[in-house]
């Protein structure tokens, strides 16, 4: 399936660009006679079918998401599964032996991330103990989000809090913020004063360093972007979706 955010990407194109590419797709595909140098056998055959136009349009969209697509799996193989369940870059939960895998980047002021929670909290809590999940925290929507990645790296070091103020901050209503990070935290129990000392520690800088490295490397470009069982599939899910994916059916 073509992720959604990557059509509606491809469909942003500048319409003079793209009414080129497609009257030199519609040539290429064989619709209609290549055109005389005047142009006018082109306009008429346009103006007599015009479906063509969106028909072409959309398989224009379709190679190239796929193109796309094809890009991050070759990515994939080359970075080597291993790479994102690498405790210097995600969260790392479940046996180490699990057949299944899940790796998810986020932001907690993603919109789509936000939306795909239900799906990932109900999988969690039914899958915790026999499938392998990386968590990894990758923000891209500014200040606010910066701090609430910190402040969830920084929970890592309160191991046993993690999921539950992850899921909390991403269930947060409205906007995440510096004061709801914090009331997240105080909610789900973290030693508040370790949090803050925990934030300033190198090593957070170096985990969000790593994750922004390797989402670079496996093209990633929006959120959320998951590893289900070794594939990768932009964009949110819901619970018969996820579900689907992670029994071996087609995504």
């Amino acid at each position: 399936m073509i992720a959604q955010w990557k059509i509606a990407a491809l469909g942003a194109l500048g319409g003079a660009v793209l009414a080129v590419a497609v009257v030199f797709g519609v040539a290429a595909l064989g619709f209609f006679p290549h055109p005389k140098n005047d142009g006018r056998e082109i306009r008429a055959y346009l103006l007599d079918h015009p479906q063509v136009l969106a028909e072409v349009s959309e398989k224009l969209q379709d190679v190239q998401a796929a193109a796309a697509d094809q890009a991050q799996q070759d990515a994939l193989r080359a970075i080597g599964l291993k790479a994102f369940f690498d405790p210097k870059v995600a969260f790392v939960s479940g046996p180490a032996d699990a057949k299944k895998s899940i790796v998810e980047f986020f932001d907690y002021n993603c919109v789509h991330c936000r939306n795909a929670l239900p799906a990932m909290k109900a999988y969690y809590e039914a899958h915790q103990h026999d499938t392998r999940f990386a968590f990894i925290d990758f923000p891209i929507f500014g200040d606010a989000s910066n701090a609430a990645a910190r402040a969830a790296v920084a929970a890592r070091m309160q191991p046993d809090k993690y999921i539950a103020f992850s899921f909390a901050l991403m269930g947060t209503k409205g906007p995440v913020t510096v004061d709801s990070v914090y009331a997240t935290a105080k909610a789900v129990g973290l030693d508040i004063p370790k949090l803050i000392a925990d934030m300033q520690d190198p090593r957070v800088d170096e985990t969000l360093k790593a994750a922004h490295q390797l989402a670079t490397r496996l093209l990633v470009d929006g959120t959320p972007t998951f590893i289900f069982n070794g594939r990768v599939r932009p964009g949110e899910v819901n619970e018969e979706t996820l579900r689907d994916i992670m029994a071996g059916k087609a995504i």
